[in-house]
């Protein structure tokens, strides 16, 4: 354990107000949204809740030596450990000597009371937080393993809750060597997003500066859990990612564009632009990802996309290719194509070009040919009904051999009959001929 001192020297480092800056300008941040979220840490259920109220300081104390209680149909013979986290059970006014007792606790030669006040530190310090988080940042380099453990533990569940109070330490514990220790200060960040994006994005930042290159892809894993509540400043933060010279770090920001295009389209068709011309293959077709999720309607999308058709990568040109029949018509997508064939290697690829040049109603079989013609004009009932009972062919139809004409009842016996030459059986019917009208009666 270190020495009083030093403890005396991290609460004055701790009891600066947190003030969350931007990064460029080092102005305060305004994080009044983040404020109107409360954080409520979960009480810890167990046999310490069936102690009674007024034994729970003197069991925490070590006045009393044991305990015993039922609990859940169970008997139970509690110590000093389970007296120390039934203080999470008191509020309002008896919180003060709580918080005096768990200081006692928290300085006591045992490592398992030590554990046990780091169990109940949180929890407690809802209720009364002075000094509390000082002993949490000397635990952390406490000579037991299972005191700095508990003290981690204790650290990520107090991150979104008091984000002001666990600042240093979790800039700290986040490059740490101990790969446990950094582990629990990367979920505390992680919930730190949650509750207070901007203050999230200030350590992100930070990250990002960090000449180790596995520390700036853990920062950038986080950018998606950011983005929708941080504004500009998670932007600024992707655009930043995306210059990185490690293409982990540029792969773990091309990520977020999909989901930043539906936050903000402009935005994400600029970074977009960016990320298709990165020397990384998986960074490209993030970037594809993005446009696809962009406005069909938008111009720039439709660059975008045919610039991406005659892409290097051949995935990339794939996915650009299978948006073109969505983002133009026919005669429009046909020179596209042809285009596109001129330079085009893969097969797969020509195929379907192929299909998107040909004109099948020039080009293609019979049947596809006439899929394009317009079907003919019905001839009406009525003119049909007409022409039928007069014994008249209707429109190109040949009147069958096999019928004569009928003679009508109103004309003379030994009238000769008008034969039919062949060009009456093709010519157009008129009007007299429909009636049964004969022009040489007249």
């Amino acid at each position: 354990m270190l020495s009083a001192t030093c403890a005396v020297y991290w609460g004055l480092l701790m009891s600066r107000e947190y003030i969350a800056r931007d990064p460029r300008t080092g102005k305060p941040l305004n994080v009044a949204k983040s404020k109107s979220k409360k954080q409520y840490i979960e009480a810890q259920d167990g046999p310490w809740m069936a102690i009674k109220d007024s034994d729970i300081i003197p069991l925490a104390n070590g006045e009393i030596s044991g305990y015993e209680v039922s609990w859940r149909s169970k008997k139970y013979q509690l110590l000093r450990e389970d007296g120390i986290i039934g203080l999470t059970r008191i509020k309002g006014h008896g919180a003060v000597e709580a918080h005096k007792s768990l200081l006692k606790a928290l300085e006591d030669d045992s490592p398992s009371v030590r554990v046990s006040a780091l169990k109940a530190l949180p929890e407690v310090a809802t209720q009364k937080s002075d000094e509390l988080f000082d002993w949490l940042s000397v635990l952390l380099d406490d000579d037991d393993l299972s005191v700095r453990k508990a003290a981690s533990e204790a650290l990520s569940i107090s991150a979104p809750v008091f984000p002001s109070g666990v600042d240093i330490i979790i800039h700290n514990e986040l490059r740490s060597f101990e790969a446990s220790r950094s582990k629990f200060a990367f979920k505390g960040l992680e919930y730190l997003c949650e509750a207070w994006p901007e203050v999230a994005c200030d350590h992100i930042d930070e990250l990002f500066l960090e000449a180790d290159a596995n520390l700036r892809l853990k920062g950038a894993k986080l950018l998606s859990k950011v983005l929708a509540k941080s504004g500009h400043i998670g932007w600024d933060l992707v655009s930043w990612a995306l210059n990185d010279d490690d293409p982990r770090v540029r792969r773990a920001a091309a990520k977020t564009l999909p989901r930043l295009a539906k936050i903000d389209t402009r935005i994400a068709t600029i970074f977009s632009e960016r990320a298709l011309s990165d020397s990384d293959s998986q960074v490209r077709i993030s970037a594809v990802k993005a446009i696809r999720s962009l406005d069909k309607d938008s111009g720039r999308a439709r660059e975008l996309i045919l610039k991406g058709a005659s892409s290097k990568d051949v995935e990339v040109r794939r996915a650009c290719i299978e948006m073109l029949p969505i983002l133009y018509g026919e005669d429009v997508l046909r020179g596209i194509a042809i285009d596109l064939l001129k330079t085009e290697t893969d097969a797969k690829l020509i195929k379907s070009l192929t299909q998107y040049a040909t004109d099948d109603s020039l080009e293609g079989s019979e049947a596809q040919k006439n899929r394009f013609l317009a079907p003919a004009p019905a001839v009406p009932k009525l003119d049909r009904e007409v022409a039928e009972a007069a014994g008249k062919s209707v429109g190109l139809e040949p009147i069958p051999s096999n019928q004569t004409k009928q003679q009508t009842p109103d004309k003379p016996e030994n009238k000769p009959v008008k034969k039919t030459t062949v060009t009456d059986l093709y010519r157009s019917v008129s009007q007299d001929d429909m009636m049964g009208y004969d022009d040489d009666e007249y």
